[in-house]
């Protein structure tokens, strides 16, 4: 289903980017592919438009989605707090992308919570908070770059969407899509994609560079992970992974080296619902993903201080590593017939 943005917020928002502005656009902490590629798609749409843009992010992001153009233009919160403050008391527009929930962006939160700025939400997260002067939420959405393709669109210049904007967008919509097999895939996500094909981007090589540009370390960690550490429940039909932090230091683990592995137990037969938990400084930060019906943002939701999509999700706990997975298994018997049909 293609989403019809209210045209009378799209008149407004277009008659607010006819001039040139001062706009800071942002997205969610720990940014993924879905989160970066906005970021720089909408970016650099907005640069060709004449705006000064300043693309904000709250913290790092993994090498191999930091390739796309514009990716030396973006700031980091943690490593420049005093310049990004002074960024966002400057803007005239703030565009969040890729949360509905402004305790996503963390240390940012008062920021944008506090500016004078028009603020502009693009989203396809459930229950979108009452935070922006314009929303754009549509959970039906594969992902936010799918969103900002509709919205370039709806704003008239769809045709001007060129090769740089085109691959931000698609690593968006092929990260957060699973590789185009997730259930958000929609006949209209396959034709946004031949549409920026037709820009002469090339997707073997945004593939390549994604997926295939690990280190020795991380592709023997990811051995580790599913040799040593995979563990299945066959009574729930449900498989989990749990990584201490001197697992993960043992192999060198940076940023994005989990990223994925949550996918790999759903290649077993009957698996139903993955989880892995890794421990952090913190917390326990724990990824859900799961097949057909079962929803793992309802299951996140509701034992984890989580939520997301009906798929992929994810949450924190405040245990430790083996009281995580102890809670997570207890919980499995509430959900014994969903996951057992």
């Amino acid at each position: 289903m293609i989403p019809v943005f209210d045209k009378k917020l799209m008149k407004e928002v277009g008659e607010l980017l006819s001039t040139p502005q001062k706009i800071v656009i942002t997205t969610h902490f720990k940014p993924d592919g879905d989160a970066i590629g906005s970021l720089l798609g909408l970016s650099n749409y907005l640069v060709m438009k004449k705006h000064k843009v300043k693309p904000v992010v709250p913290n790092g992001y993994p090498e191999f989605i930091s390739w796309m153009n514009g990716d030396d233009k973006i700031l980091n919160f943690e490593r420049k707090p005093k310049f990004v403050e002074k960024v966002f008391e400057e803007a005239d527009i703030i565009i969040c992308l890729d949360f509905n929930d402004p305790a996503r962006v963390e240390g940012m939160k008062d920021l944008i919570l506090n500016s004078k700025a028009k603020k502009i939400l693009i989203d396809h997260h459930l229950q979108p908070m009452d935070f922006c002067d314009y929303k754009f939420s549509f959970p039906q959405a594969s992902s936010t770059c799918e969103l900002v393709y509709h919205f370039i669109d709806q704003l008239g210049d769809g045709k001007k969407i060129n090769k740089y904007i085109a691959e931000c967008i698609y690593t968006g919509i092929l990260t957060d899509t699973g590789s185009f097999r997730f259930a958000g895939m929609t006949a209209d996500t396959h034709r946004i994609v031949a549409a920026l094909m037709d820009t002469g981007m090339n997707h073997v090589k945004i593939h390549e560079l994604i997926y295939d540009t690990f280190t020795e370390e991380r592709t023997r960690f990811l051995g580790f992970c599913i040799k040593d550490k995979m563990q299945i429940i066959h009574t729930y039909n449900t498989a989990y992974i749990a990584l201490s932090k001197a697992e993960m230091d043992m192999y060198h683990n940076k940023s994005g080296d989990t990223e994925g592995i949550v996918n790999y137990p759903l290649n077993v037969k009957g698996i139903k619902m993955s989880a892995i938990f890794t421990e952090r400084e913190d917390c326990i930060k724990i990824s859900l993903r799961s097949k057909d019906d079962f929803s793992v943002r309802d299951f996140a939701n509701k034992y984890f201080n989580g939520g997301g999509h009906k798929n992929a999700s994810g949450g924190k706990s405040f245990l430790s590593l083996d009281e995580t997975v102890e809670k997570f298994i207890a919980a499995l018997e509430d959900y014994k017939d969903q996951l057992q049909a």
